[in-house]
């Protein structure tokens, strides 16, 4: 104790200033380091919370993430599906149109023939025709005789047979 008399250590006012330290603490910490100790607990919580609402957050993104790019994957699928469907109808319809075109030109290919094929025999039966009035004009001015309808016939169908081959 000698020492700390030497370095002047008073008794009575290191304990009344130990009592004053106590006692202002225990002051504090009832009316300061409580509400202040409690709200830093409290903000301490309100983090905490934070912190696993963001996660939560976070997570909930990750699957609305997850169902957009689902989602996008199944539409380009619909969308490629479609654009191939669409191919291969127009396709169809291409081959359909096409063989619908070539069977329109048969017909009227075959239509004109027929017609070129009567027009043929029109023309060849008027030539007959003219051709048998030239004979049968030409055999009465060469015979001098005029023609009776017996003769003009037989002549006519002479000359028919004729011009047929």
């Amino acid at each position: 104790m000698d020492v700390l008399t030497k370095f002047g250590v008073n008794w009575p006012a290191f304990i009344a200033q130990v009592v004053i330290v106590l006692i202002v603490y225990a002051i504090l910490n009832k009316y300061a380091f409580g509400p202040v100790l409690a709200m830093l607990e409290q903000r301490r919580l309100k983090i905490e919370a934070g912190e696993k609402d963001l996660v939560k957050i976070r997570e909930q993104l990750e699957q609305a993430d997850a169902k957009v790019q689902a989602s996008l994957d199944e539409a380009n699928a619909k969308a490629e599906r479609l654009i191939s469907e669409a191919r291969e109808s127009a396709a169809a319809v291409r081959e359909q149109k096409t063989q619908e075109a070539i069977s329109e030109a048969e017909k009227i290919i075959a239509k004109a023939r027929e017609a070129s094929k009567l027009e043929h025999e029109r023309l060849m039966a008027e030539l007959k025709r003219d051709f048998g009035r030239l004979v049968v004009d030409t055999t009465g001015k060469v015979t001098g005789k005029v023609l009776d309808d017996k003769d003009q016939a037989r002549i006519n169908q002479e000359v028919a047979g004729q011009v047929a081959l």
